[in-house]
């Protein structure tokens, strides 16, 4: 098959990232970005054509969508209307009606770029989760706390609880509904918030995200009956079991699991490359790109953010 052609919007921070895994894995990549600054930097880093806007991207395999979040609704709906798969930086947008429309318009074509769900650990401690190897799962808590917020256009909120939230639907297949949150007295508005979503007879899970701590933390634990399971850090290639696992002790010697070191974002990237190719649709729906901006927006009004 010839090279896969793929439009780009967005050359930021993260937009670079997926630009050089792009090229990685063979795509030929056209850039949408509107500074002159940003399309130098494009093509050094070897785009193969550069636009200032997504309408100007020339008809190609796919596109994947990374400018600020604010844009999103707007990009897409400028690149819907060419038929093609679309691969969309979390959240889908930071708005319910916009994402709404989208769903309607071309959910079949639209897909999040939820990365901690090709996350390897993320994956095995789902996959544990779902066989019920902890027994009946009882919780699932997240923690996502770190130091400040790089993006301009929308709070921490918008940007972190969304990867927290995936998470969840990668454990459960499903995600709970939103029963409480709040947010710190006193605290930046949008910088600090705890969420507690469940659905009737389902494992109480607990998100907590902030960007007021000193110190880093990426985790998320599940807990069931039997047993539990840890992914300690982002960069953790392995986690942490306790308790029975699949109906045996966990030993010394098994407390560790191995679960390799593929990173995520060249992971998903290369599985919407497969769908352009005729394969499986990569994970996060747009329906499901839709439940987390709900869902955000639920603990955003709970919490009095909104």
């Amino acid at each position: 098959m010839s090279e896969l052609a793929v439009g780009l919007v967005g050359f930021g921070r993260w937009g670079r990232l997926i630009h050089r895994d792009l090229r990685v894995l063979g795509a030929a990549v056209h850039v949408a970005v509107p500074s002159p600054e940003g399309r130098e930097a494009a093509l050094a880093a070897g785009a193969a054509g550069v636009c200032a806007d997504a309408g100007e991207l020339p008809d190609l395999d796919g596109y994947v969508v990374a400018p600020p979040t604010v844009l999103h609704a707007a990009v897409l709906e400028t690149l819907t209307p060419r038929g093609r798969p679309i691969f969309v930086e979390k959240p889908m947008t930071n708005d319910v009606a916009a994402a709404a429309r989208l769903v309607e318009q071309a959910g079949d074509r639209i897909f999040v770029m939820d990365k901690w769900r090709y996350h390897p650990g993320v994956q095995e401690l789902g996959r544990l989760a779902r066989d019920r190897a902890f027994g009946r799962v009882l919780a699932i808590r997240s923690y996502r706390l770190g130091w400040g917020n790089a993006h301009k256009d929308v709070d921490a909120v918008w940007i972190l609880l969304p990867h927290d939230l995936s998470i969840v639907l990668e454990m459960l297949g499903t995600l709970p509904a939103v029963r409480t949150a709040f947010a710190p007295d006193g605290a930046a508005p949008g910088s600090d918030l705890v969420c507690t979503l469940r659905d009737a007879g389902g494992p109480h899970v607990t998100c907590e995200i902030s960007v007021s701590h000193p110190v880093n933390r990426r985790s998320v634990v599940v807990i069931g009956e039997e047993g539990s399971g840890q992914l300690g850090d982002s960069y953790d290639d392995a986690i942490v079991l306790a308790g029975r696992v699949g109906g045996q002790d966990v030993t010394e010697q098994t407390r560790v699991r191995p679960v390799g070191t593929q990173m995520p974002l060249a992971a998903e990237l290369a599985a919407f490359l497969d769908h352009l190719q005729g394969g499986p649709p990569p994970r996060s729906s747009a329906a499901e790109g839709l439940a987390v901006v709900r869902a955000v927006d639920t603990a955003r009004r709970l919490a009095g953010l909104a």
